[in-house]
């Protein structure tokens, strides 16, 4: 069977002269309508630490599907975060986020019938997402894993996103000075990368 089974579908014969037309624009010379289509889902974002690094991964995983011999296809998916919609109404939309990471995925790769997918995430919320949708989709798929964020320090004790919450309470319980405070609120997260949901 061909590596293009599916995208074939919208690439060969004198019909599908627009769908090419409409690739030649995003890229696509003669020769690359004859290659698989590989879907590259992007869950880069700037919204929270744990999708923020994701960016370098995707073009790399960009560059090796193309020296594949393969045509990629780069599109983003939504994704919000736990630690910043925690305690707000954004909360409601943190679970059910999931089921749309998939839907958006599904809906890119089987609305231009890609031929595979390769998925990049970096939280609790778009891995799951992820993964639903390639097990709907049916075509050959790979996850990629941003990375863990690197743990905080404050004066020697390691932290996590769990500590500015913790800190908060101690704040509150007078456990802790207002100098602790700020100081694990600015150190809890030194880099991008999923956060550490739990204690250090």
């Amino acid at each position: 069977m061909a590596d293009n089974w599916r995208s074939r579908t919208i690439t060969q014969g004198e019909a599908r002269s627009p769908n090419r037309a409409m690739l030649r624009a995003v890229g696509f010379g003669d020769g690359d309508f004859d290659k698989a289509i590989v879907g590259v889902a992007n869950g880069h974002s700037t919204m929270n630490p744990c999708n923020a690094g994701i960016q370098p991964l995707v073009d790399r995983v960009l560059a090796a599907v193309k020296a594949a011999g393969a045509m990629p296809q780069a599109f983003g998916f939504p994704t919000v975060t736990d630690g910043i919609g925690m305690g707000t109404e954004g909360m409601k939309y943190s679970l059910v986020s999931r089921e749309v990471i998939a839907d958006a995925i599904e809906t890119a790769v089987n609305g231009q019938l890609m031929d595979g997918v390769i998925c990049l995430g970096g939280c609790d919320k778009n891995m799951p997402g992820a993964m639903m949708a390639m097990a709907r989709i049916n075509v050959p798929g790979v996850f990629v894993y941003a990375g863990t964020i690197k743990p905080g320090f404050w004066k020697g004790q390691k932290l996590t996103i769990v500590s500015p919450f913790e800190a908060v309470g101690a704040l509150a319980a007078g456990k802790i000075s207002k100098e602790d405070f700020e100081g694990i609120e600015k150190n809890a997260c030194p880099s991008v990368g999923a956060c550490g949901g739990r204690s250090a």
